[in-house]
């Protein structure tokens, strides 16, 4: 930088740059105008002082960054530089716009109040509440009522299993009337103890073949066994059956306590699934209502 330069151009010149190139690291700054570091950091502080720059609380390495109070969204460009628990934060926050200080595991709370670029912390009668920095708080309203419409769809999902339960005596008269010969012969081929043995290590050896990767057990029983399990990089519950026929109490079972741990889910069992049980799952999956008529 010439010598020729006073200190009031010095300074343009670094708010031109900034302009430019957006967000930027004193390093950044250093170069674009040929000036050391410890000569362009004191410019910095003036333009700091003059409230003509803002800087992060954030850290890339150990500088700072510097940028104009319009440019503050893209800050978001720095977030990969945050540690692992302040990125699940960000991102987290991010996705669902406000989150409840209270409704968050203590690691999550710690590292919010961590990221105060990223999250903007207020109140509500007394209840800490955190929004992204780019979303406006008096939009905290419309998201709690998308949020009480979520919750009210899910209720109604819930609600129209149950209708379904209500209607599916005619599944359970058809296997009433499966021929007691064929139970007979059933029971005379199968060996419960040795299977009841055995079928932990079947559901394992299935998930293998699977690939899917076993990341906890949930419950564990001789007739039924609940799974914490990743598949295609996403967690699940599995829900196996130490049965080779299905009935609806057993997918209203297994709904039930996916819907206890709010995951996905899926079925697995000794046998094929009845042909009508099978129809009841698939039309409910097209269901949207079931009204009466006054």
């Amino acid at each position: 930088m010439p010598q020729t330069q006073s200190a009031e151009q010095i300074k343009m010149s670094i708010m031109a740059l900034i302009h430019a190139r957006g967000p930027c690291l004193p390093i950044h700054i250093s170069k674009g105008i040929n000036m050391s570091g410890i000569f362009s950091s004191a410019f910095l502080s003036e333009l700091l002082n003059e409230k003509k720059l803002k800087m992060s609380h954030m850290r890339v390495g150990s500088s700072p960054i510097y940028y104009t109070e319009e440019q503050e969204p893209q800050l978001e460009m720095y977030a990969q530089h945050l540690k692992e628990k302040e990125k699940e934060a960000f991102f987290l926050l991010k996705e669902n716009k406000f989150l409840k200080d209270k409704e968050m595991e203590p690691a999550i709370r710690v590292a919010l109040r961590a990221i105060k670029d990223f999250a903007k912390q207020f109140n509500i009668q007394g209840e800490t509440i955190w929004r992204f920095f780019t979303v406006q708080e008096s939009d905290f309203n419309k998201s709690e009522i998308k949020r009480e419409i979520k919750q009210e769809e899910k209720e109604e999902k819930i609600e129209i299993v149950e209708k379904i339960k209500e209607n599916v005596e005619e599944i359970e008269k058809a296997i009433e009337e499966i021929p007691k010969k064929s139970k007979i012969k059933n029971k005379s081929k199968s060996k419960p103890k040795k299977q009841d043995d055995k079928f932990f290590n079947r559901v394992k050896e299935f998930l293998n073949q699977k690939s899917i990767e076993l990341l906890d057990i949930e419950d564990f029983s001789k007739s039924e066994i609940t799974l914490r399990v990743r598949q295609n990089k996403k967690e699940l519950l599995i829900i196996a059956f130490n049965k080779k026929k299905l009935t609806d109490k057993d997918i209203i079972s297994a709904y039930k306590t996916a819907q206890k741990s709010e995951m996905p889910y899926s079925i697995i069992s000794l046998g094929e699934t009845p042909k009508k049980l099978n129809d009841i799952v698939e039309a409910s999956k097209a269901l949207s209502g079931m009204e009466k008529l006054d």
